[in-house]
Parts: C-alpha cells; structure tokens; sequence
C-alpha cells in the first residue's frame, strides 16, 4: 500500500509540476496558448515514454526468443544472430523516430 501510494504520489507531482513553469506565461497571455503548450509538453513526454517501453519490451522479447533458439541449437547461432542484429537495429529505430516526433511536437511549444 505504501508503495501505491507513493507511485501514485509521484505521478500527480510529475503532472503538477510543470504547471509553475508556465504560471507566468498564463498571467502575461491568454490562458489557451499555456493549456496548448502543456498539453503539447505533455503529449512529447508521453510519445518518447511509450515509445521507449515498447521499444525495450519488443528488444527483450527479440533477445529472448532469439537466445532460447540458440540454447535449442547451439549450431545455429550464427543463422540467428545476424537477423536478431537487423531486428534490434529496426526496432530502435522506431524509438528514434518518437523521439523525432517528440522534439518536433516540443519544438512548438
């Protein structure tokens, strides 16, 4: 329970948090361009934070698959390993391209 409540505590500080940066902003000009620009900082955050876990999830199960095939057939590694290579390769590529994604999206702010 203590543990919930702390995740759940550090989840409402990292959405409240950075409302202060842009308090400022909000009193200087219009109220709709400070909910833009947080909801575009939010929605670049949530884009790379996806994009990583689902990254590192599609790289371990990759990984994982291709090890148990070599521990199944040790004369297969070298069969194995050259795509499993090509694979990690692609799917970090993905995660680059969120990032991409990400800085464009904070690039408007």
């Amino acid at each position: 329970m203590k543990t919930f409540i702390t995740r759940i505590s550090l989840i409402l500080i990292g959405l409240v948090a950075p409302l202060s940066v842009f308090a400022q902003e909000a009193a200087a000009g219009s109220l709709d361009n400070a909910y833009k620009s947080i909801g575009l900082a939010l929605g670049a955050g949530l884009a790379i934070g996806l994009a990583v876990i689902g990254g590192a999830s599609g790289q371990g199960k990759a990984v994982t698959a291709a090890l148990e095939g070599i521990g199944r057939n040790p004369g297969s590694a070298d069969k194995i390993f050259t795509p499993m290579i090509i694979g990690l390769a692609l799917i970090e590529s993905l995660v680059i391209y969120a990032l991409l994604i990400a800085f464009m999206l904070y690039g408007k702010i």
